[in-house]
């Protein structure tokens, strides 16, 4: 039965990978599934048909066969439960692994989400000179706390796993901002998941998205 993700049609990363449908490309590649992507405007998004697959008028979505599930992270932890590849078999291992997904889409997007918000839509308010200096440094209190962790090692938790496909995930958010350049053990780990050849046939699919449409 073949999976059906939704992407946006005209993507505003502008096709760096950043959009949260490729997380779950990603997964998709990492466990070997086949997929299909139907492409949404933003307008599309917000009418009847989509809103009965996401309540909230987002992407990505996940159909198969009467399954449909939304949420990047609830959508990556399904297809790492059901397709070998992105969680351990051990069971204590497989809960940490689990943790960590957790960790990446609360404790670390999270501020830095908050960045991009701020960035983006408070620009002009009297209050954002001073706003910002204080999200980032919420941002460094956390990036330390992770690179503390990750030490020397190449991964969270022994193997490679969906915990480190989230993270990845939502560090890459800060590749432009600089502030992961402070962290070279946590620069080092992204870029370790984007040499991943998953993420990288994940990542040209989601960029021929943007690049179809840029010259169409």
């Amino acid at each position: 039965m073949t999976i059906t993700i939704t992407a946006f049609e005209r993507s505003p990363d502008r096709g760096k990978g950043l959009a949260r449908d490729m997380r779950v490309r990603w997964a998709l590649e990492e466990v070997g599934q086949p997929y299909d992507v139907r492409l949404l405007s933003f307008k599309a998004m917000k009418e009847p048909t989509h809103l009965a697959l996401h309540p909230f008028g987002q992407i990505p979505t996940y159909e198969e066969g009467d399954l449909v599930l939304f949420e990047s992270g609830a959508i990556v932890l399904h297809i790492a439960e059901h397709y070998q590849g992105l969680l351990p078999d051990d069971a204590k291992a497989r809960a940490r692994a689990i943790t960590w997904m957790f960790a990446a889409l609360t404790t670390m997007e999270a501020p830095i989400v908050d960045r991009e918000v701020a960035k983006l839509l408070e620009r002009d308010e009297t209050w954002y000179e001073q706003r910002l200096p204080m999200v980032e440094e919420r941002i460094r209190k956390r990036l330390s706390e992770l690179s503390g962790h990750l030490g020397d090692a190449d991964w969270l938790d022994g193997k490679f796993s969906a915990g480190d496909l989230l993270m990845v995930s939502v560090l890459l958010r800060l590749k432009s901002s600089g502030l992961l350049d402070e962290y070279r053990n946590l620069s080092a780990y992204v870029a370790r998941g984007e040499a991943r050849p998953a993420y990288k046939r994940a990542f040209e699919a989601q960029l021929a998205v943007f690049t179809a449409v840029s010259t169409g």
